[in-house]
């Protein structure tokens, strides 16, 4: 299978811009004006809780559903009004769609057969698919005599075989364990750097946003709510909600005094937002650091607390310390013990400050 490749020689090819697009069902309006660009070879997440509008903007760029407004540009090209069938698009479902009747070199072939490619081209491609995802001592099974992986695998062969500009992605491993899901994702981002094709992946999984993603653009009731790179997302959310569903974040109402950020537990030295005069303050439970001696100028930032809870958890130990209900993540020592008196210090570059 060939790796990517422009055929008119611009960048743009694989190149996807969303502009302005909206959808309504009935009276719900599903999106509300979304934009987004992906680069040629750029694996970019959708993610979200369910009903955000993620898989509803993914069926409208495969064609699958007619926007109500705005635009879907794919290489260069309108895709408009096009069916989905003449989309250079390709779309790996949830359940996998594969033929049961098919032993898996048909089910990968049954594109290019359906688009009347000849047999002899067929062979190739279909070998070149089964060795990508290393597929070929499978050949001649059926769908119901592969693992969960296995199938996916076959999906994700018959997608890419017929060489598309994008692959879109629907929740492709959220059937599979948490131990196989682990392993495909890395699987999924090896393969898509190889290709160096454009992926889109939906998803409601926060690990697996994290784990393939060259940008997460996190959904929330038909918009984007943040754009960036997973360590962009994760360490400066700009909202409330982006902080909480992309893990544990500590959360205190907060208002700016002169030069400190006043807290329920005291002053804080904080970057934020221009303008920013009152909302939330954020920090990550592993970026708060922990003491048990107390320091010697304690300053913004420091603070007394006593340990309320303690949970082991291999490589770490939490701690839920009052008062102010703080969530602490960090490596396990003696003395960290219910009942314990702790010093924490909130380093300034990790405390966000966020709106209300």
């Amino acid at each position: 299978m060939s790796e990517a490749h422009d055929p008119s020689g611009s960048s743009k090819a694989g190149a996807l811009e969303i502009r302005d697009v909206r959808k309504s069902f009935g009276a719900v309006e599903v999106l509300r004006g979304v934009s987004l660009d992906a680069a040629r070879g750029e694996f970019i997440t959708l993610l979200g809780p369910s009903g955000c509008g993620k898989t509803t903007l993914l069926r409208i760029v495969a064609g699958l559903e007619l926007a109500d407004e705005g635009r879907v540009v794919l290489g260069g090209q309108d895709l408009g009004r096009l069916p989905a069938h003449r989309r250079p698009v390709n779309t790996v479902f949830q359940s996998y769609a594969l033929f049961p009747h098919l032993r898996v070199r048909d089910n990968v072939a049954f594109g290019l057969r359906a688009r009347r490619v000849p047999e002899a081209e067929v062979r190739t491609k279909v070998g070149d698919a089964l060795a990508l995802l290393q597929l070929q001592p499978l050949a001649e099974r059926l769908p119901h005599q592969l693992s969960g992986g296995q199938r996916q695998r076959v999906a994700l062969a018959r997608a890419l075989v017929n060489e598309p500009l994008l692959l879109l992605l629907d929740e492709p491993m959220s059937a599979l364990d948490a131990k196989l899901r682990a392993e495909l994702r890395l699987e999924l981002r090896r393969l898509q750097r190889r290709l160096q094709r454009t992926f889109v992946l939906v998803t409601h999984d926060q690990d697996e946003a994290m784990t393939v993603s060259d940008r997460i653009l996190l959904m929330r009731d038909g918009r984007i709510e943040q754009d960036g790179t997973p360590e962009e997302v994760y360490e400066r959310p700009r909202t409330r909600f982006v902080a909480e569903f992309l893990g544990a974040a500590n959360l205190f109402e907060a208002r700016r005094e002169d030069d400190a950020i006043v807290t329920p537990l005291g002053k804080l030295s904080a970057e934020g937002p221009a303008g920013w005069t009152a909302g939330l303050a954020c920090i990550r439970p592993e970026r708060i650091e922990v003491s048990l001696e107390a320091p010697a100028s304690p300053g913004p930032n420091v603070f007394e607390a006593r340990i309320a809870e303690r949970v082991y958890r291999g490589d770490h130990v939490e701690l839920l310390l009052e008062p102010g209900a703080v969530r602490v993540q960090c490596a396990p020592r003696e003395g960290l013990a219910p009942g314990v008196r702790a010093w924490l210090r909130f380093p300034p570059e990790h405390v966000r400050l966020l709106d209300g």
